[in-house]
């Protein structure tokens, strides 16, 4: 091979390795798909956002193809801040399914409206502009919803302070109050199918990363004021990303990659009313859902809405750190406050008790009156709580006896406090003996009890049974008087002494009646 040969042979070499890497450059895809940042490869490695894609579509090549640079940004800015879970499918079936036909409302016509949406678009920063969609969901609401929506306002007197308070401390527009509504109908216990947690529906994993504790006593994601904070953080973190509150609201939702889908599939557009169709079915409803009750909430005078107030507002109740672990039942067992305005109040303990736990801080909510009560006499309430616990320990022969074992039918109008009282017992044994993990009970289910008193199985007797009172030192109820505040004033005397010796079984006491106070 001569000098000349040599040269030609070479030159061809890199003639095919340049044809050849060209040639691996190009995708050949007879049908254009869409592509995924996260999961679109090119030879094993992550495309690039700004990489030229030149797609091939029946032999004709599309050539540049490229992503939003906008929509990239915002991929961006979440990736940036590190999220792994998203808050999902926790607004009532009825959002996913709102229909937007027209609704027959004549007490609200179209022109009114519109001149109440502008002036609620002129103080929110949320895009409060009217559209038929909009007028339909809002006139439902009026028609259908009347009852529960006033429910859900005298229970607003009680949560919207506390969520205004910490909205305002992360410059969240204090009418995201309202997204509370939608997503769980202000029930700090509401539960998704997913599992999907309190006012404001954290899944396990994305309460945990907002530093909301959940263990087999606690749950916070229940806690009013905590899981409202934990909302606040990422509802800041999302406006950060999107810097728009629908798309805020819609994020929180569905996860913004649901929302940067729907901004790729409209175009570019980040007007949540032009991205709204290329949104979940769900995400879809979710906005006129939040927007409609934020309407109603603001215009309720004009609408005649009664609210029903509730039994308490955040104002009038204050807390008080737990040094002992201590259940509410001998929390209203002493201070007289009812277990179920306990329950309200103290919605985290998923078991009606308060732990006491090396490095956490457990608090009590009470109403003003009862703080008094409480700090007055904690070595008296704490002595009295442990008592109870340690009677726990016995074998259980001795606490639950079969041949006092009692199957009740709930009926309408039951709630586990009132059964509780009926057998003397407290809601959390309930709980226990039936393995059930909420305070909800649906008519006709069954529930064991172990009644305290025996007597409270029987068939009551047409006449009252007469506790002697010759020889023995007796105490009449005063106006304020407790069980246990009687057993207070002897020495040796419990509250179950008392229930024994007088042949009751319920805390109730009447004032005047006399009671037996010694053996």
């Amino acid at each position: 091979m001569n000098h000349k040969t040599f040269i030609v042979v070479i030159l061809c070499f890199f003639a095919n390795i340049i044809l050849g890497q060209t040639k691996t450059d190009s995708i050949a895809i007879k049908k254009v798909g869409e592509i995924s940042i996260k999961d679109s490869l090119i030879d094993g490695s992550i495309i690039k956002p700004n990489k030229t894609i030149p797609i091939e579509q029946d032999s004709i090549t599309i050539k540049k193809l490229q992503d939003l640079p906008k929509v990239i940004e915002l991929d961006q800015k979440w990736l940036d801040e590190l999220y792994s879970n998203t808050l999902f499918d926790t607004i009532y079936k009825s959002v996913s399914e709102l229909t937007y036909e027209p609704i027959d409302y004549p007490e609200l016509t179209t022109d009114t409206l519109k001149a109440r949406l502008k002036r609620l678009n002129a103080k929110t920063p949320f895009n409060v502009e009217y559209n038929a969609s909009l007028e339909s969901v809002i006139k439902r609401y009026l028609k259908y919803r009347r009852t529960s929506l006033e429910r859900l306002m005298g229970l607003s007197h009680f949560y919207f302070p506390m969520f205004e308070q910490e909205f305002d401390n992360y410059n969240i527009p204090l009418e995201m109050k309202y997204l509370s509504i939608v997503e769980s109908a202000l029930k700090p216990r509401a539960r998704s199918r997913v599992g999907a947690t309190g006012l404001w529906q954290f899944m396990f994993a994305t309460g945990k990363e907002y530093k909301l504790d959940v263990s087999s006593y606690v749950d916070e994601r229940r806690d009013p004021i905590k899981s409202t904070t934990a909302a606040a953080q990422y509802l800041s973190r999302l406006y950060k990303i999107f810097g728009d509150w629908d798309l805020a609201l819609a994020a929180y939702n569905s996860g913004p990659g649901n929302v940067n889908k729907a901004i790729r599939r409209s175009g570019g557009y980040t007007n949540y009313w032009n991205i709204r169709r290329n949104l979940p079915r769900e995400t879809a409803g979710y906005v006129p859902a939040f927007l409609a009750t934020m309407y109603i909430f603001e215009f309720a005078k004009e609408h005649g809405f009664k609210p029903e107030r509730p039994d308490f507002q955040y104002i009038q109740t204050d807390t008080v750190h737990v040094k002992q672990m201590i259940t509410l039942d001998q929390v209203a067992e002493t201070t007289g406050v009812k277990i179920e305005a306990l329950q309200f109040l103290n919605p985290s303990y998923k078991l009606d008790i308060i732990p006491k736990i090396e490095g956490k801080t457990y608090v009590l909510r009470l109403p003003r009156e009862a703080i008094g009560v409480f700090t007055a006499n904690e070595p008296q309430i704490y002595g009295y709580a442990k008592a109870e616990f340690d009677k726990r320990e016995k074998p259980l022969p001795q606490l639950f006896n079969a041949d006092t074992k009692v199957r009740y039918r709930v009926k309408n109008g039951d709630y586990l406090g009132k059964i509780a009282r009926k057998y003397g017992v407290r809601v959390s044994q309930i709980k226990s003996w039936n393995g059930l993990r909420s305070n909800n009970l649906r008519i006709g289910q069954r529930l064991t009890i172990y009644p305290r008193n025996p007597s409270a199985v029987t068939k009551p007797s047409t006449t009252k049974k007469t506790v002697s009172t010759a020889g023995k030192k007796t105490y009449k109820v005063r106006s304020g008087d407790s069980l246990w505040s009687i057993a207070q004033k002897f020495s040796g005397v419990s509250v179950q002494n008392i229930k024994d010796w007088n042949d009751i079984s319920s805390n109730k006491l009447k004032i005047g009646m006399t009671l037996v106070v010694s053996e």
